[in-house]
């Protein structure tokens, strides 16, 4: 039984990484999918990559920090299937970001992440809510990291950042209980992807010493919890923050 089958799911920075890892269980668990990224071209390839194996799915070239694009993306939804069951806030600023104590970060960089990683999110949220609440019934997935959770050094814009997505989910939790909307956040660790070829030897190495899975994380490993938390198994769960990094932390 495919767990998503007759839902349509959106999915935000879904051209490569987390996001096409997401995009592609979501279709292995029978979703139609809505994928919206900046990376035009790697968002069409994967779009062009389910769409072969069966999926119904659309890509948009979109920007979460413009609520014109993202209303126009939500009209097209209404348009294509006239529902909308699931979001994956997945889109956000990593790459490159790390290196700096927090008073050498410029404040326009400090701008940008806060634009696209926390307003971004809400935005996207906001402009499609319409269509979950309409469906009677819905499911939000925020992106954190875990990050936010053991205080990682050297990048704090991304850190707080990624905490305020911890305080969102927990905010819009309780404001969409009353519309059988839940939401819930994951907290990857570092996991093995393009936004993460960058990150410093050393980083890594504080992973591998301190997890009690003794290996670097695949995308494979931190999309089983989006589909558990996308689909009916999630029913009774919601406000909570699920950390996937190998036991690093424990909570």
């Amino acid at each position: 039984m495919k767990r998503l089958a007759g839902k349509v799911i959106l999915v935000t920075g879904a051209a490569r990484g987390l996001g096409r890892a997401f995009a592609e269980r979501c279709a292995q668990e029978g979703a139609a999918l809505a994928l919206i990224d900046v990376l035009a071209d790697a968002g069409e390839e994967t779009a062009r990559g389910l769409a072969a194996q069966g999926t119904d799915v659309i890509f948009r070239r979109c920007d979460i920090t413009r609520t014109d694009e993202l209303d126009a993306l939500r009209d097209e939804i209404q348009a294509r299937w006239g529902r909308l069951d699931g979001l994956v806030n997945n889109a956000a600023l990593a790459t490159g970001l790390a290196g700096k104590t927090f008073d050498q970060i410029e404040e326009a960089n400090w701008d940008r992440v806060f634009q696209v990683n926390v307003k971004g999110t809400w935005l996207v949220t906001k402009a499609v809510l319409p269509l979950l609440k309409a469906a009677g019934e819905g499911r939000i997935v925020n992106l954190a990291s875990d990050t936010a959770i053991w205080g990682a050094d050297l990048f704090m814009h991304y850190v707080a950042s990624k905490g305020a997505i911890i305080a969102m989910t927990r905010a819009m939790a309780r404001e969409l209980a009353p519309f059988q909307i839940t939401v819930n956040a994951i907290a990857p660790g570092l996991t093995t992807t393009e936004a993460t070829e960058l990150a410093p030897p050393r980083r890594w190495q504080q992973y591998l010493d301190n997890q009690l899975v003794k290996r670097s994380p695949e995308p494979e490993d931190i999309v089983g919890a989006a589909a558990m938390l996308l689909s009916a198994d999630s029913s009774f769960i919601t406000g909570q923050t699920i950390i996937i990094n190998g036991g690093m932390t424990l909570s």
